[in-house]
């Protein structure tokens, strides 16, 4: 027993080394079992051909030495591309001692002497190069291999080292856990017995049954595909997708899905498009109804570049600095309204839009200033004077962008001062009662000449009553 621990610790220092991945995906396999050692070796002790070539060597009851227990163990690491590299430890009893020797003498002259040696122990550590023909077949149920190697084997008080051939076959049950059938022939190096017969250094065949296990594959997010083999390891994902999300399930992972809690389309990267006009609704300025990509996504009914969205004029076409509004000429004088300075009255362009002033109106407004009355000496109206006043302010307001300037006179009578006075207040008087009359403050100035500006002779009645009079003239900017 003392040779069974030395196995077992060269075993437990192999499972203590790291390695590859068994079978690319998990770093160790381990199997243990029972195993059977055969000392027969050639195909004589037969009674005939197919007897000594079929039958003997799976004589088990009568030839294989069978320990009822585990009696193997051992550990196996991937090299790559389907080899491995493992270590053997088995034990057994052997009180079957097959020896072939023809001419020997027996009941039947075959020349087979099975003996028992005296129940020897045997010992044995072998280590394997094995390759998998499991991926050639493309099984993943079935792994046949072939294997060599070499190993020492305790026969009893003997001990010696062999080579190692062999074949195996396992069944995995799942992709972690098999049953493994295994048989090598181990050549010693000079077959040997001592002078009476018994065993000394035998070749043999080792067979083997047990239970294998693949382990020590690391997916760190569970989710069933190995971090070696896995895009994401951190994050679970489908194997599809070498193990990466697609969260919203819309077949693209989410690492190339511009919207990966939406379900979308491929063409859209992942995003979804939900008025159908090619555009994903992320881009979209109008993502439940369909536009052109020019609109960014929003329709444009009228065609004038200015979405619906944003047009005040959604079904007639306009510019886009109206609000996609046509533009609008109210009094027909060619200027739009938006440049139209009298969008109510025609008008040339020269003008803005607005109508000139012509000489013929400034006489038309001059002559009603000569007859605005006051009273003698004060800048209050007369009451006929009124009508007049109505009628200066009509015109007016036919230029609601002309600037006008009221002027008052007097004749020579009284002070120059007196006279000064009297006009600014008189021309000060129809500019506050025009601006009554709704005509623009910053439309109209007043001013007064006095007795400075007289039209005709300030020696006669007639001449006074002429000179006493208010003109409005064009103020031109």
């Amino acid at each position: 027993m003392k040779h069974l621990n030395k196995i077992f610790v060269a075993v437990m220092m192999v499972m203590g080394l790291s390695s590859q991945a068994q079978d690319s995906n998990n770093p160790w396999a381990i199997s243990f079992g029972a195993n059977a050692v055969d000392t027969r070796t050639s195909a004589g002790g037969g009674n005939n051909w197919a007897d000594r070539h079929f039958s003997q060597p799976f004589a088990v009851k009568d030839n294989w030495n069978i320990l009822p227990s585990v009696s193997y163990l051992s550990v196996f690491r991937s090299i790559g591309d389907n080899f491995s590299f493992g270590l053997t430890g088995s034990v057994n009893k052997i009180d079957k001692y097959v020896n072939f020797r023809p001419g020997a003498a027996g009941d039947d002259s075959r020349g087979m002497v099975v003996s028992n040696p005296g129940d020897l122990m045997y010992y044995g550590i072998d280590a394997t190069v094995r390759y998998s023909f499991m991926s050639l077949i493309k099984s993943k149920v079935i792994d046949p291999s072939l294997s060599v190697g070499g190993g020492y084997t305790f026969f009893g008080d003997s001990s010696y080292g062999t080579l190692n051939p062999g074949a195996g076959l396992t069944f995995w049950f799942t992709e972690n856990v098999g049953l493994e059938l295994s048989t090598r022939y181990k050549k010693s190096f000079g077959d040997r017995e001592d002078a009476s017969g018994t065993p000394d250094a035998p070749s043999h065949f080792q067979h083997s049954a047990g239970i294998v296990f693949k382990f020590g594959g690391k997916d760190t997010d569970g989710d069933g595909i190995y971090d070696k083999d896995d895009a994401c390891p951190d994050v679970a994902g489908l194997k599809q997708f070498n193990g990466c999300p697609d969260t919203d399930g819309d077949g693209i992972q989410d690492s190339e899905d511009a919207c990966p809690t939406e379900a979308g389309l491929a063409e859209l990267k992942g995003c979804p498009d939900a008025d159908g006009d090619g555009i994903a609704d992320k881009d979209d300025a109008c993502p439940e109804v369909a536009g052109s990509v020019a609109m960014k996504g929003c329709p444009d009914t009228d065609g004038d570049g200015v979405a619906d969205k944003d047009d005040k004029c959604p079904t007639v076409a306009g510019p886009k600095d109206n609000a996609g509004c046509p533009y609008l000429d109210t009094d027909n004088d060619g200027v739009f309204d938006k440049d139209d300075a009298c969008p109510t009255v025609a008008g040339p362009a020269s003008n803005k839009g607005c109508p000139e002033v012509s000489e013929e109106v400034l006489k038309t407004l001059n002559e009603y200033g000569k007859v605005i009355l006051f009273d003698s000496g004060k800048a209050t109206f007369k009451k006929g004077t009124y009508t007049v006043l109505e009628s200066i302010t009509a015109i007016l307001n036919e230029y609601p962008n002309s600037k006008f300037q009221v002027e008052g006179h007097t004749d020579s009578d009284g002070s120059n001062v007196l006279n000064q006075t009297l006009s600014e207040n008189r021309a000060a008087a129809v500019k506050n009662y025009l601006i009554e009359k709704g005509v623009a403050t910053d439309r109209l100035r007043s001013t007064g000449f006095g007795e400075t500006k007289p039209m005709s002779s300030n020696k006669n009645a007639k001449g006074k009553a002429e000179n006493r009079r208010v003109e409005i003239s064009l103020i031109k900017e």
